[in-house]
């Protein structure tokens, strides 16, 4: 019985391994198969570098098409706006004029050629030109300033770029308006290489023929209008360093270039025609700062140096190149008034005929402290000319 039951459970898995049969060989089949045609094939072909995925060949293409294209398209971009500019800079470029240039209409130009083709009233000179008084047909009374020629005609002044640049800086001195400034009317160009200025006429004259005319007792000068002359002067001097854009340096400050109206308001002249003349000779040695004649050096701080010295000359009443300078003064102004203040003796500096009322002496003397400080060998010692107003303006609450 037994053996019976074991021979049927022999034959049931003898019948079950039969139906499998195909499927284990198809199975096996499909598993050597790609082993043994990759086998082959690797054993007919020759042996290669391995290659990069397919996707990535043309994503690589992509990117350098892009990059190509963007940077000609942006280098094409920049020839264009340049070729733009250079072309609006073309169109928009200053003429040269020629004939007078008028900024006032109380002046034509027809008549200011007739009157400087005419004989003029010779009012001053300077190393860059001289000042004559003209008289126009509609009776008008203009100051003109005729420069020394440009360098004689040189080469580089006769080049278009820098008339144009003459021109241009000519029409920006026009634009400057201050009660404390000679303003520029017109300006003729004569030559290639010689400019007439057209200013406004003062008829009191300039701040060294007052001066000289004080020493030499033929005019009274108090101190309310000598502190009126030195707050104007540095008023206009703030407007050039602060109140113009770009800012303006004198370059020439004296009292030969500050000229007085009727009520002695001083204005001044010369403003910015250091760039129009930059090869001239510039300022008296005694109204130059140290730091110019060691390295030529110029800022705002040596227009305040200049300052100094004319507050000086109307404190003390003294002409900077005094031979009484040289004998006692320890060879300049500004060391004579230094050792006077550090010794404590600021009130024998001062002039004479000032002495008298107790608080314009103390306000003298505090103006003397002001202008010692301005004279500082250092230019980082000095005041700016924005600070030296209200210093000024505001002596009598010191």
């Amino acid at each position: 019985m037994e053996t019976a039951r074991a021979m049927s459970y022999f034959c049931r898995k003898a019948v079950t391994l039969l139906c499998l049969l195909p499927t284990l060989e198809c199975l096996g089949t499909m598993e050597a198969l790609p082993l043994r045609h990759s086998t082959s094939r690797i054993l007919s072909q020759p042996p290669s570098s391995p290659r990069v995925p397919a996707f990535k060949n043309p994503l690589r293409r992509v990117l350098l098409g892009l990059l190509f294209g963007s940077f000609t398209g942006f280098f094409l971009a920049g020839l264009f706006v340049l070729l733009i500019r250079f072309f609006i800079q073309y169109v928009n470029r200053l003429p040269i004029l020629k004939g007078p240039v008028i900024f006032s209409p109380k002046i034509s130009p027809r008549t200011l050629q007739v009157a400087l083709s005419n004989e003029s009233q010779l009012l001053g000179s300077s190393p860059s030109g001289k000042y004559y008084r003209v008289v126009l047909d509609n009776g008008l009374v203009v100051a003109v300033k005729r420069l020394e020629p440009l360098e004689n005609g040189a080469p580089e002044v006769q080049s278009k770029a820098v008339k144009r640049q003459i021109q241009r800086e000519l029409e920006l001195l026009a634009l400057l308006r201050h009660r404390n400034l000679m303003s520029l009317r017109a300006y003729v160009r004569e030559s290639d290489h010689r400019f007439s200025l057209v200013y406004d006429y003062v008829p009191t004259g300039s701040l060294e023929g007052v001066m000289n005319r004080v020493r030499a007792n033929q005019l009274q000068l108090n101190w309310e209008i000598r502190h009126r002359i030195a707050v104007g002067i540095i008023k206009g001097l703030r407007y050039l360093h602060f109140g113009c854009s770009p800012r303006i340096l004198h370059h020439d400050l004296k009292p030969s270039n500050v000229l007085l109206d009727e009520e002695f308001e001083p204005r001044l002249g010369d403003c910015g025609l250091a760039k129009l003349m930059p090869h001239a000779s510039r300022g008296m040695l005694a109204y130059v700062a140290p730091e110019c004649l060691q390295s030529s050096r110029y800022t705002d701080k040596s227009d305040v140096f200049s300052f100094g010295v004319i507050l000086a000359v109307l404190l003390t009443g003294k002409d900077p190149l005094d031979p009484f300078f040289s004998e006692v003064g320890g060879g300049s102004m500004c060391r004579w008034l230094r050792h006077l203040q550090h010794a404590g003796e600021a009130r024998e500096c001062l002039d004479k005929s000032l002495l008298g009322e107790e608080i314009e002496e103390e306000e003298m003397l505090m103006a003397v402290r002001i202008a010692v400080v301005c004279l500082s060998d250092l230019p980082a010692d000095r005041p700016s000319s924005d600070e030296l107003v209200p210093m000024l303006t505001q002596l009598h609450s010191f």
